[in-house]
């Protein structure tokens, strides 16, 4: 799997349409859709329920693949590569959070965030070493040992964000990650995701209903009737 590319685009979706087949009817949801995503910028993506957001970012992220288009990442050109170095490519370059944290309730929040760097073939030191970095930093260095159950709202996002960030990847995508908590705790979710977008020089798609989160973000994309415009 070789770079293709030294482009200043981390992410670029070129004429990006997808139709999904339902009973007798063929409904496109995405429209020739043309979106650059720059080293290190963070994007909001809004749009009503039901629009297409999860698919957009699901293609974006390697997990499914588009009816028409093309996908470059970090200068891989993704239409080519076989669903192996789809699979490495997702492990090493791309980070997802969602709405509800799909943390493993069976394991604790610092086993949470070792087990991607461990699966990606981290040795155990490397991948204790980064998951107390990544949870001290944000604000759960006494809670490393808590399952997800004895975690608030807040809490469990954040080992969420921790677990994204756990293989360095260079893309986050987000999934209404403040959808599920209180104004508070969305606002500072928020801003600690932020804040480490920003100091680790990564980029981000965060996709939300929340319009005052989204004017705090570097660009706003609207996704309407599978159209894509800038705000």
């Amino acid at each position: 799997m070789s770079n293709l590319s030294n482009n200043k685009d981390l992410l670029i979706l070129k004429n990006i349409s997808h139709i999904y087949d339902q009973e007798s009817q063929k409904i496109k949801v995405l429209n020739n859709i043309n979106i650059k995503v720059l080293k290190g910028e963070m994007i909001s993506l809004i749009g009503p329920s039901g629009t297409g957001k999860s698919t957009l970012l699901n293609i974006a992220g390697l997990l499914e693949k588009p009816s028409f288009g093309s996908i470059s990442l970090s200068g891989y050109d993704c239409t080519k590569l076989s669903e192996d170095n789809k699979t490495i490519l997702r492990g090493t370059e791309i980070g997802f959070i969602f709405q509800s944290h799909r943390l493993f309730q069976e394991f604790s929040a610092f086993e949470n965030v070792m087990l991607p760097q461990l699966i990606m073939g981290k040795s155990k030191i490397e991948a204790e070493k980064k998951s107390k970095e990544l949870l001290s930093a944000l604000g759960l260095k006494n809670r490393l040992e808590f399952r997800p159950a004895k975690l608030s709202g807040g809490e469990a996002q954040r080992v969420a964000i921790a677990r994204a960030l756990s293989n360095s990847p260079n893309l986050i995508l987000a999934d209404e990650p403040t959808g599920n908590l209180d104004a508070i705790s969305a606002k500072n979710v928020f801003e600690l995701l932020y804040k480490l977008v920003k100091s680790l020089n990564i980029s981000c798609i965060f996709a939300t209903h929340n319009r005052d989160l989204a004017e705090l973000m570097d660009r706003k994309l609207v996704l309407k009737n599978g159209f894509v415009y800038d705000e």
